[in-house]
């Protein structure tokens, strides 16, 4: 027989009330937590490792609110691991909707983890004053130790709007102080010789990729010496006016490591530019040297100054053009391009492509990605192309209007005869994809 409790606590069935139980669910609730806190398994007793692979997985912002929770997570907040990679965002508010680093933080960074920092990068948009912000926190990292740098413009180049001796005397501050740089990207900066020979002094053992497109105070001799001096550079990227042979002889040298990528971009500044030659010997000696590397091209020419180019073998593997090309270039490309393996063509004309593209499928046994813009190309035409190439045209983007019906072959069934030669399901593209 069951044992009747008080009035007020008895319920129409005999059992616990409802105050009764929640009074118990919140005493076995602190038991547990009390046993929790005993073995010590709680939010603010985790151990530091196990708070730095969370906080590594967390946003910047994240990770700040979660500093707030209690003591042990703000010293994991500031764990020398979590400071290591960093990217500096400096917007205007007038030019740019971008959020930016806040000023406290970048403060807190200089203050107490400049000597962490190891791979940091900055972003800054088409102001000066974001510009002239990045040059002051570099010309603090006094006590750094970088291994990568990295300066983008987001918009128009706002490092060339500096003062050349500002910006070389922040930038010396990371050269001289960073002994074991591996990266440096620096396009679209003031940077020039004397500052480069800086940088080989410190790091000419551990320089392994240099980006430096369009900077306008280097010299081919600043370039050169950095290829004679660095000889574990792997990765180069400059402008065509930096490129002569004796670059290409340093690179090609024994104590000179394989190189992996060359770009190279090949500019006009005014219409009917002069550009020099590079001799087929010089190209021969750095494919002998580095049978592998990539020769990357841009091309942003106007159509009277392409002389110098594609005439002789070149070893280009990546072919962009940026401008308008003719049919004669285009036709010298398959003739003198053995190794390439993507091109891209933004416009060429009215007149149809036809041979020049069953040349470049004859010649360019490597090619696996092209795309056509502005151009004209018999559907007949296009067909042999990839009958030629085969599956292994892993990109094929081409436009719609590009492709002009014949009498084999119209727009309504081009694709299934595209897609039996590539071996998959294809579409021409209503807009570029590159």
């Amino acid at each position: 027989m069951k044992r009747s409790l008080p009035g007020n606590e008895q319920e129409d069935g005999g059992g616990t009330s409802g105050g009764s139980q929640m009074t118990l669910k919140r005493s076995r609730k602190q038991r547990r937590e009390k046993d929790l806190e005993n073995e010590g398994v709680c939010w603010e007793c985790l151990p530091q490792e196990i708070l730095l692979h969370i906080f590594q997985y967390l946003p910047l912002l994240d990770r700040a609110y979660a500093s707030q929770v209690c003591r042990s997570w703000n010293q994991a907040f500031h764990m020398p691991e979590l400071w290591r990679c960093f990217e500096f965002e400096l917007n205007q508010p007038a030019s740019s909707y971008l959020k930016a680093t806040h000023p406290d933080l970048i403060k807190q960074i200089i203050k107490r983890h400049s000597n962490h920092l190891q791979y940091v990068s900055f972003k800054v948009d088409s102001s000066r004053e974001s510009a002239e912000a990045a040059c002051d926190i570099l010309s603090q990292l006094v006590n750094c130790s970088l291994k990568t740098l990295g300066l983008i413009s987001t918009a128009r180049p706002s490092f060339m709007e500096l003062p050349k001796s500002h910006f070389i005397s922040a930038l010396t501050v990371v050269f001289v102080n960073s002994k074991s740089l591996s990266s440096l990207k620096i396009d679209d900066t003031p940077v020039d010789d004397p500052s480069l020979k800086v940088l080989v002094a410190n790091n000419s053992d551990t320089l392994r990729l240099l980006k430096m497109s369009s900077c306008p105070h280097v010299s081919p001799a600043g370039i050169l010496c950095v290829a004679d001096q660095c000889h574990g550079l792997r990765e180069l990227a400059l402008n065509y006016h930096l490129l002569s042979d004796e670059l290409l002889i340093a690179l090609s040298s024994e104590k000179h490591v394989h190189l992996e990528h060359l770009r190279i971009d090949v500019v006009s500044e005014n219409p009917g530019q002069q550009f020099h030659t590079i001799k087929k010997s010089s190209w021969d000696a750095m494919v002998r040297h580095s049978p592998k590397f990539n020769l990357v091209m841009y091309f942003f020419l106007y159509e009277d100054e392409f002389g110098p180019f594609f005439r002789d073998e070149i070893p280009i593997t990546h072919l962009y053009f940026g401008r308008s090309v003719s049919k004669d270039v285009l036709g010298r490309v398959g003739l003198n391009c053995p190794r390439l393996v993507e091109l891209v063509v933004c416009a060429n004309g009215l007149r149809p492509l036809d041979e020049e593209l069953i040349r470049i499928a004859q010649r360019c046994k490597q090619l696996s990605a092209i795309g056509l813009g502005e151009c004209e190309v018999s559907c007949s035409a296009f067909v042999e192309f990839v009958k030629m190439c085969g599956d292994r045209l892993s990109q094929l983007s081409i436009m719609e209007e590009v492709l002009v019906p014949d009498h084999r072959y119209g727009l309504d069934d081009i694709h299934w005869e595209v897609s039996k030669h590539l071996g998959r399901v294809w579409f021409p593209d209503m807009m570029p994809t590159w």
